[in-house]
């Protein structure tokens, strides 16, 4: 998905959690996730995280499984 200013606004804004999560339990193919939206997200999600987002935290937050 091309990436527009909205759409950057939208991830820049999002937690290091929330983010997580949505990379976590999207459906394949979702179209955040393919072409420029996709690298973005991604070195958005990974700037957060070099920056001392707690990642072990947010894992064990939001879990591996929708239903647990």
């Amino acid at each position: 998905m091309k990436v527009t200013e909205t759409l950057k606004q939208q991830i820049d804004a999002m937690s290091y959690e929330e983010m997580l999560s949505m990379w976590r339990f999207s459906p394949v193919g979702d179209a955040m996730f393919e072409g420029e939206s996709g690298d973005y997200f991604a070195k958005v999600m990974r700037e957060k995280r070099d920056a001392g987002a707690d990642h072990v935290g947010a894992s064990k937050k939001i879990g591996w499984s929708d239903y647990a």
